[in-house]
């Protein structure tokens, strides 16, 4: 059966945050039936970036890590910002947001809860599952690869994916070139962090970079679009019926 379905926001509390955050797992989820020319051009050069790095610079980079690792408090506090770190930032920003009415802020940490679930919570484990890679401080082959693998999750970068999906939210919400610099240079130096404890290979970084932003700036987009009270329009699969789902603030 097919069936056009039209879904009324009238306003931010209409919808509660756990309908916001599944409306957009269907957005990032149905993003490739979307894609135009440009889209899948971007995504082909993005898959040749990860799989140049992969040939030119994973295993160079690994033995460099292997050289120079050890120790390093301030490389070990900037990779938290990939994990527990990020979760402090998204809370900063909600409580700085709702004490001072800062809806910027607090867009800011839903569209960032929004991010790093599906990135890092979705896309990303997924992709590993699938991959089964080796880390660095195994010491296998750079490119072994065993698909449903549990104890191989290399590819791509968790934490990586989690700062940059972060680091994307924030820079997409605030128009400062200063804001952009400091949040993708924290976000570059988890990746970094990520390889100088040889958990991850440079390609791997690449890659959760990548989602981590592009899912990032998805998020924010189609948000905006609804509270500026534009329209979009989604595929809404549910039991026997197919459709699409138009969803906007009126």
């Amino acid at each position: 059966m097919l069936a056009l379905c039209l879904m009324h926001r009238a306003g931010a509390t209409e919808l509660s945050y756990p309908e916001i955050l599944l409306d957009d797992v269907k957005h990032v989820a149905t993003s490739p039936a979307r894609w135009e020319e440009t889209e899948w051009h971007t995504a082909g050069w993005a898959s040749l970036a990860v799989v140049g790095t992969a040939l030119v610079v994973d295993r160079p980079l690994r033995d460099e890590m292997r050289r120079h690792s050890g120790n390093n408090s301030f490389i070990t506090q900037v990779e938290r910002f990939g994990s527990q770190y990020a979760a402090g930032v998204v809370g900063g920003f909600y409580v700085v947001g709702a004490f001072t009415g800062n809806n910027t802020a607090v867009q800011v940490a839903q569209d960032g809860i929004a991010a790093s679930l599906i990135a890092s919570g979705i896309v990303t484990p997924t992709i590993k599952l699938l991959a089964g890679r080796s880390r660095p401080r195994a010491d296998e082959d750079i490119y072994n690869f065993k698909p449903f693998s549990d104890a191989n999750s290399s590819f791509p970068s968790g934490h990586t994916t989690e700062a940059f999906a972060l680091a994307s939210v924030i820079a997409n919400h605030y128009d400062e070139t200063w804001v952009t610099c400091a949040s993708y240079s924290i976000a570059g130096l988890v990746g970094l962090a990520r390889t100088y404890h040889q958990a991850h290979f440079a390609s791997d970084v690449v890659a959760g970079a990548m989602i981590g932003t592009l899912v990032g700036k998805s998020v924010v987009s189609y948000n905006a679009s609804l509270r500026n009270g534009k329209l979009a329009l989604l595929p809404d699969f549910s039991r026997g019926l197919i459709g699409v789902r138009i969803a906007g603030r009126f």
